[in-house]
């Protein structure tokens, strides 16, 4: 699978039609780069672009978007809401598939270097990418703006990484490092800005400096005033969704709010969004207010609604969400517990497969989708009624685990892949035969670990299968026992793998340990 990079950069011009379309178009003319959004705001005068592709691509593609900006922007005339230090104010790199966090180093450096030497400016490196610990955060390096620049660059603490150590007055200077996905996400309040600034300091990390620390973890915030919409925000940056979600910035914004008597109106995501980010804060919503909601496109819904996400602009999920864009889609979308297009999903998966765990695992997730269809099938209809509480507890970890069992298939297709290179490694020499060696014996481990995690998972849903049974639409009983055939047939399939591959280890002491696994693992199903 090729290497995927994304390059996020941030120029200071949100206001001209001509100049935001300029570099737009200068990104997507760059060859192997996908222009997926471009997000304009007025009042910070200022344009988030997000685009991705190889390391080597998305580097020129920067490089070309500013150049288009160092003929059109003149930072001497500039004035927004949002604080910058230069016509192309920050360009961050992030990982996104089959790269490292090294990688992306690679590109800010490398491009951090032509840009200075193309352009004659001040570069400077920030995040993974930084040289120097004062260095790491973005607030830091842009502490006194461009105006501040100038006298900034006086102190040799400041000392651009790359370029002249000299103001440039129509550029000022560039940030440009390497990062994790980073969320922007404003919330929209009828106040004052200074009361939004008020809320913001409440809620980030550095709250009101040292000794006041804010409520909220990874999280950095302001707030200001968008003229256009006649509102004021708190604007957020999410550094890191898995410690502080969507759903605890704004929940957080919305008690202090209300404390003050200030209406909250929606929200507003920036650029694009992680899926798991906006799955994290749905199921916050479904677990806080009992919902039953198992869809994806259902959970993206209620997130939406939730968060106001449509209030300033239509929030389309298939064009904001990162996952959903077309060049990062490389699997099927299938609704699993449809059973026929579940099980042409299924066929094709085993066609252009030759691995049995492949096979087996696909056997178990139609099980596993059967299942979820029969509790459906039982759910929110009057004849059954009496049975939604039991139905809204036993559906839900049959179709959780059709999903995990979908990417359970991914899995050992890389792993199989893995395996069959390691055998096609050269075998001229004592040394290569030694380093074929440990490959191979490195992928007969890893293989056997997929078969093992299918067996603990298909284990954890036999409980609820025989609750199903004894409620469940009896017009489906066919359904339910194919369902657990299915489920046996894929477990068998994975238990003869584990056997075969464990009698070509030569470790030992991880042949024992898996064994001993796999007694615990396999004993309910061993007569």
């Amino acid at each position: 699978m090729s290497k995927l990079v994304e390059c996020v950069p941030n120029f200071s011009n949100g206001r001209s039609k001509e100049i935001i379309d300029a570099i737009a178009q200068a990104i997507a003319q760059s060859d192997g780069c996908f222009l997926l959004d471009v997000d304009p705001g007025p009042s910070t005068n200022r344009t988030v672009y997000t685009f991705v592709g190889s390391p080597a691509a998305v580097v020129e593609g920067a490089l070309n978007a500013a150049r288009e900006a160092h003929r059109l922007i003149n930072m001497a005339t500039h004035s927004g809401e949002h604080p910058r230090l230069g016509a192309l104010d920050v360009c961050p790199f992030v990982p996104v598939r089959d790269v490292t966090m090294e990688e992306c180093v690679q590109c800010a450096v490398s491009f951090g270097q032509q840009l200075a030497s193309q352009l004659l400016v001040p570069v400077y490196l920030y995040g993974e990418a930084a040289r120097h610990q004062h260095r790491r955060t973005l607030p830091s390096i842009r502490a006194g703006e461009y105006e501040g620049l100038q006298e900034k660059l006086c102190d040799a603490q400041w000392k651009p990484d790359f370029g002249p150590v000299e103001f440039v007055p129509s550029w000022g200077a560039t940030v440009t490092g390497a990062r994790t996905f980073l969320i922007a996400f404003n919330i929209n309040l009828l106040s004052t800005r200074e009361q939004a600034h008020r809320l913001a300091l409440n809620i980030r990390e550095q709250g009101r400096g040292p000794g006041q620390p804010g409520r909220l973890l990874k999280v950095q915030a302001m707030g200001w005033y968008l003229e256009e919409e006649d509102i004021a925000q708190v604007s957020t940056n999410l550094m890191d969704f898995k410690v502080t979600g969507l759903h605890n910035v704004y929940e957080e914004i919305r008690r202090d709010a209300k404390e003050l008597k200030m209406p909250v109106i929606g929200s507003q995501l920036v650029g694009l969004v992680p899926l798991a980010a906006m799955l994290h804060t749905a199921q916050y919503y479904i677990t806080r207010d009992k919902l039953f909601i198992l869809t994806e496109e259902q959970k993206l819904r209620l997130v939406v609604s939730r968060l106001g996400l449509n209030l300033l602009a239509p929030f389309n999920v298939k064009e904001r969400i990162i996952d959903h864009c077309g060049c990062l889609c490389h699997c099927v979308s299938v609704s699993l517990w449809m059973s026929v297009s579940l099980c042409v999903c299924c066929c094709v998966i085993v066609l252009l497969c030759h691995c049995c765990v492949t096979v087996s695992v696909t056997l178990c997730l139609q099980g596993a989708a059967l299942g979820s269809m029969v509790g459906l099938m039982s759910y929110g209809k009057r004849q059954f009624e009496v049975v939604d509480a039991v139905m809204r507890r036993v559906i839900p970890p049959l179709h959780h685990t059709a999903h995990q069992l979908l990417t359970m298939v991914d899995t050992d297709s890389r792993v199989f892949s893995n395996y069959m290179a390691a055998l096609k490694l050269p075998k001229s020499t004592m040394e290569e035969r030694a380093r074929r060696n440990a490959a191979v014996q490195a992928g007969l481990k890893e293989a056997v670990n997929v078969p093992l995690a299918l067996a603990e998972t298909v284990t954890s849903l036999w409980s609820t299968l025989e609750e199903l049974a004894t409620c469940g639409n009896l017009a489906c009983t066919s359904d339910l026992q194919v369902a657990v055939k299915a489920l046996e047939l894929g477990v068998f399939g994975a238990q003869c793998n584990v056997l075969t591959n464990l009698r070509d280890i030569s470790d030992q002491q991880f042949n024992c340990q898996v064994q001993a696994h796999y007694l615990v693992v396999y004993s309910i199903y061993i007569t």
